[in-house]
């Protein structure tokens, strides 16, 4: 086929326009292409213009989706006829699955033959693992962040590469980020989560560990990177803790807290990977209401809820879900991870490996993944 590529892109929250933009740049630099689609800044800037505004999609949990039901609904068909109209190639959609899904199934009913890529594996091999098989109806490729991915895709019916995490393309901090937090004292991140349920959840039981931190190591010192939407609460509940956190917002800021932090106490999450990229030895801990859990836990196929055990193949990485999400058990686990930290060190290294790190960024790998497909050579 001749001319440009036309692809329709579709992101749906700020993690799918990062790894949109790097795709955008990745194909740019392999060939001519022409972009439509929903887009955030990240991909406005790389050159996109947005069919509507991505944040109308950023929504999260029934009670946020219930009173957008239908407006979504209708932005789930205006996609989709917009895709038809487009004369594109090929539509990526970019994670979003309730969104995108919904999208692709209308596009492949007009048009069984429309190329459809999926970027972000869903997690299959951790739960509902029908869902590989629900997607293979509508979608034709997919797009892998986890080395594992892939034959559970291929088992279900559709093509899929390993194109890399973004987390090994992300900049680390530099010198003079990481010499703002040199100190006498070890230095604990604390992560409590980016949510308000979590962090309301979790500041409790992290602020009694840090109380018993301190009784060991007098010279404590705390820093607790957050996002600004949580960061007025996160100040509020560890007013009272027994080491006054230093609370971060700017990202230079962050960068250099995760390098310089001796150990890391955080919630369960892709956090874990950003961990693993500085070299920050952890330990995680996630509590939940008690019905979540038990479905949670029924429905698991996995022992393990942290990325770095699940890719590195170990189980380093304590974990105190549940009921185990306690000071009084997490505080000595934090305190054996940082007297010997050669294990979960060498976990680190091998998972960073394994994810892409050292070789193509991942946006390039996902840009040849796709261009493989569209455009065999």
């Amino acid at each position: 086929m001749s001319g440009p590529l036309k692809l329709f892109l579709i992101a749906g929250e700020p993690s799918g326009d990062r790894l949109g933009a790097a795709l955008m740049a990745g194909l740019r630099s392999l060939t001519p292409v022409e972009f439509a689609g929903i887009a955030g800044p990240l991909m406005q800037a790389e050159g996109m213009t947005s069919l509507f505004p991505m944040e109308e999609l950023s929504v999260m949990g029934i009670a946020e989706v219930l009173p957008k039901y239908f407006h979504l609904k209708r932005r789930i068909r205006e996609t989709a006829m917009a895709v038809l109209a487009s004369g594109a190639e090929a539509m990526v959609t970019i994670d979003s699955p309730d969104f995108c899904l919904r999208v692709a199934a209308i596009v492949k009913a007009a048009r069984p033959d429309f190329r459809t890529i999926h970027y972000v594996a869903p997690s299959v091999w951790a739960w509902r693992p029908g869902r590989a098989a629900k997607m293979a109806r509508v979608i034709d490729h997919v797009l892998g962040l986890l080395p594992f991915e892939p034959p559970y895709m291929t088992a279900a019916g559709m093509t899929c590469d390993f194109v890399g995490h973004p987390v090994v393309a992300e900049p680390l901090a530099s010198e003079d980020e990481r010499a703002a937090f040199a100190g006498a004292g070890p230095l604990l991140l604390a992560l409590p989560g980016s949510r308000r349920g979590e962090v309301t959840r979790l500041a409790p039981v992290f602020g009694a560990v840090v109380a018993r931190l301190k009784e060991r190591h007098p010279d404590l010192r705390v820093a607790l990177p957050t996002v600004s939407g949580v960061a007025d609460l996160v100040r509020e509940l560890t007013a009272g803790w027994a080491v006054a956190p230093q609370i971060i917002e700017d990202p230079g800021q962050k960068r250099g807290a995760f390098a310089a932090a001796n150990v890391a106490l955080a919630a369960s999450g892709t956090v874990s990977l950003e961990l693993a990229a500085n070299a920050c030895p952890m330990v995680i801990a996630y509590d939940m209401h008690p019905l979540t859990l038990w479905l949670m836990r029924r429905a698991a196929l996995i022992d393990t809820v942290t990325l770095v055990n699940l890719v590195s193949e170990t189980r380093v990485v304590p974990e105190f879900i549940g009921p185990e999400c306690r000071a009084d058990r997490i505080a000595p686990a934090l305190e054996a991870v940082l007297a010997a930290p050669e294990a979960q060190q060498a976990a680190m290294r091998l998972t960073m490996e394994r994810l892409g790190r050292g070789g193509a960024p991942p946006g390039l790998r996902a840009a040849r993944s796709v261009l493989g497909v569209l455009r065999p050579a």
